[in-house]
Formats: structure tokens, sequence, C-alpha cells
């Protein structure tokens, strides 16, 4: 199991890697292109987006997984049940953006269309959202053959955007460009690999957003107070400096694509174990766990080193500013992806229905700081206050909150080496097996 699990992690580590490199080179060479007022309103956008993007998944991104799992033979009407439920929420969330826009920044004409160009994105992510299916079935080589091309196109665009010396508005429209070609590439893949019709049934859906709902109002506070920060330091210190937190975000979670890939890879493989027995079940946990926590202490002590050559060479002179605060949000990113981690475990338990709650106390923690810290400090004002909420809410609060007990028990226990040490043992002693069979 684990070497299929590793070949499908490698899939999407390898798309995720041609990702990083183009974002790498395009958001180098855009950033310095809109300087960092124009710069700052696309990471306004992107922000005010990230906002709805739980309410237009409806929760069902969390539990997507879990129902190809555990209904058999139905992937076609679970599929196009899921993406139905989501592009039906994805056109309310549009239409959201637009009067929030339109009243929260009155008068600013730029602002209003770049925020309502953005968000076409919502319809496109929503069908994009049938990449989950090829997770679940450990078939990631098709969502990154097709996430590829997709990155390859959509970057090639932007980069003729600039040659061009195109306005921000175009730049709003390539963000939608790459979850289209997705999404279209998947579905062809998807009737060729499944041999079934996408079909929508009122009844599923009701059966889906009965469990889906506990999700709904857990990832909305996780997205809120993720993205807060981008909101309120745009109204309370301006674009500009909107500007200098996005570069040091960007290159903060420039290797999330990594975390995401193991995320997605070992999910199943949890759910799975929790069918088997609980000590096959938390064993998985726990090394999901420790492959996060080292991981991410090995690119903090990376980035705490490279900080001020990595925004040098991204983004140029005039967002020295962005180091420092780059070295602080970096540290967001180990508490961010133990509690995407800890989403599974708490579905496969049972638990899910104490997320919200978890997420409401980030969201109040987050506000609070931003609000008490952007006014003094700016952007390491915001950087502060992601990493305090993150830590708070996605590794503290299990400590202290009785359900989630166990939960940090295991995180406890995946700090200790000799479980990487385990996880590569059997993956040479899968490797071995494999040579001996050939």
């Amino acid at each position: 199991m684990q070497k299929k699990v590793l070949k499908n992690a490698g899939w999407i580590v390898g798309c995720k890697v041609v990702k990083a490199i183009l974002m790498l080179i395009v958001t180098a060479i855009t950033a310095r292109y809109l300087g960092k007022e124009k710069y700052g309103l696309i990471t306004y956008a992107s922000g005010l987006c990230a906002f709805v993007v739980p309410i237009m998944q409806l929760g069902l991104n969390s539990t997507f997984v879990h129902e190809i799992t555990n209904r058999p033979g139905e992937d076609g009407k679970v599929v196009g049940t899921i993406i139905g439920m989501s592009m039906t929420s994805a056109i309310f969330c549009i239409l959201g953006i637009v009067s929030f826009s339109m009243i929260a920044t009155a008068g600013q004409q730029e602002t209003i269309l770049v925020c309502s160009i953005y968000s076409v994105m919502l319809f496109f992510h929503a069908m994009e959202m049938i990449q989950y299916w090829f997770q679940a079935k450990l078939m990631a080589k098709f969502s990154a053959f097709a996430m590829m091309i997709a990155y390859v196109f959509v970057s090639i665009f932007q980069i003729l955007l600039v040659v061009f010396k195109a306005g921000v508005y175009f730049f709003a429209i390539s963000y939608s460009l790459d979850f289209f070609l997705i999404a279209i590439i998947l579905i062809v893949v998807f009737k060729k690999k499944s041999g079934q019709k996408l079909t929508f049934s009122f009844s599923l859906a009701k059966q889906l957003l009965s469990v889906s709902k506990f999700y709904i109002i857990a990832n909305l506070m996780a997205t809120v107070y993720v993205h807060t920060d981008v909101v309120m330091l745009n109204f309370m210190a301006g674009s500009a400096e909107t500007g200098i937190y996005g570069a040091a975000w960007n290159c903060a979670n420039m290797f999330n694509f990594v975390f995401a890939a193991i995320i997605d890879s070992m999910r199943p493989t949890i759910y799975e174990g929790k069918n088997i027995n609980q000590q096959t079940f938390e064993k998985r946990a726990i090394e999901l766990f420790s492959i996060l926590f080292y991981f991410a202490f090995a690119m903090i002590v990376m980035m705490m080193l490279f900080s001020p050559l990595v925004i040098k060479i991204m983004y140029g002179a005039d967002y020295v500013q962005a180091v420092d605060v780059l070295r602080v949000v970096v540290w967001m990113t180990v508490f961010s992806y133990v509690g995407t981690a800890r989403s599974a475990w708490m579905l496969a338990e049972n638990k899910h229905k104490y997320l919200w709650i978890i997420n409401l106390i980030g969201v109040i923690l987050n506000v609070i700081i931003n609000y008490l810290l952007i006014p003094i400090m700016g952007a390491m004002g915001a950087a502060i206050a992601s990493v305090a909420t993150q830590f708070i809410s996605n590794v503290f609060i299990n400590f202290i909150m009785r359900p989630m007990i166990p939960c940090g028990v295991l995180m406890l226990k995946s700090l200790n080496p000799k479980h990487l040490k385990n996880i590569f043992t059997s993956l040479k002693k899968d490797k071995g097996e494999e040579i001996n069979e050939k």
C-alpha cells in the first residue's frame, strides 16, 4: 500500500514541482511589471474570493474521497452530484463577491472590476473538484497531466500579457483559465476511465449535504482566519503593504504542493485503516503527522536562512520589506497543514462536528490580533496574527479540548523520529519485494 501511495504522491509532487517552477518565474515577472499597488490589488481580489470558496464547495471537498471510498459503483452519480451542487453554489458566490465589492469599495472602479472579473474563477473551480475522484482512486497521474498542461498554457498567457503591456484586468482573467482547462480535461478522462456518465441525484445531494454541512462553516472559518489578514491589511494599511505581505505569503507557500500531495495521497489509506482496525488507523495517522512536521521544519530552516535571496530573486529590491515578514509567516505552514491532516482524522473518528467550533475560535482570535497589530506593524502584524492563530487552532487546542485530546496524543507521538525511520524501512522493503518479483 505504501508503495502505491508513494507513486501516487510522486505524480502529484511532480505536477506541483512544475507548477512551482512556473509560478516562481511568472510571479517574479508579473509582480515586477504590475508593481506593489497593482499586485496588491490582485492579492486582495484573490483573498476576497478565497473567503467564499468554502461556501462554493459546500464542504464536499472534505468528504469527497470518503464518499467515493464508501459508495463503490456509484462514481458517476457521486461525482456528478457534487460538481452540480458546487457549480450552483458558485453562481451565488460570484454574485456575492460583486455585490460586496460594490458596497465595500464604492467609487473604486478598478478594484470593483478586478474583483468581479477574478471571481469568475469560482465557477470553474467548482468543476475542477473532479480531481478528488482521481485522488481517491490513486490515479493522480491523470490529474497531474491535466494540471501541467493547464499551468504551462496559463504561464505562457501571463508572460504574453507582460510582453504586450496588458492591464491588470487581463491578469484577473488569467486566473480562471487554469481551473477551466483542468476541469475540461479531467471530465473527459473520468468518462473514459470510469465508464460512467455524470448524473445528478437530488436524494444523494441531500445525503451528501447532511455530512458535508459540518464542513461548510468549519472550512469557511478556516478560510476566514487564513485570509482575513489580507482583507484587513488592504483596508487598514493600503494595497502597497498588502503587496509586501502577498510576496512573503507566496514565498512561504511555494513548497506547499508537497504537503498537499502527501495529505491527498495518504487520506484514502487513513480511511481504509479505520475500516481495518483502530491500531492501523492510528499508525497511519501518526505517520502522516510525522512526515508533515519534519518536512515543515526543514523548509522553515531553509527559509529563515535564505529569505533575502528568495525575495530578491523573485520580487526585486522594491519588496525588500518582505524578507522579515517571510521569516515570520513561514511558520504558519507547519501548523496549517497539520490542521488539514487533522480534518481527515476527525472525519474518520466522526468528530467533524467540532471543527466549526475550533475554526470559529481561530477566526475571533485572528480578527482581534490583526486589529491590534496591523495599525502598529503593518504586514508584519498580519504575519504574526496568522502564525499565532494557526498554532492555537490547529495544535494547542488539541490538548485543551476534550474530544480532540486523542489527536493531540497522536501528534506528540509523531514527533518521535522512529516513525520516519519505520516509513523509510517499509518503503525499502516494498522496493526489495518489487525487485524480487521482477
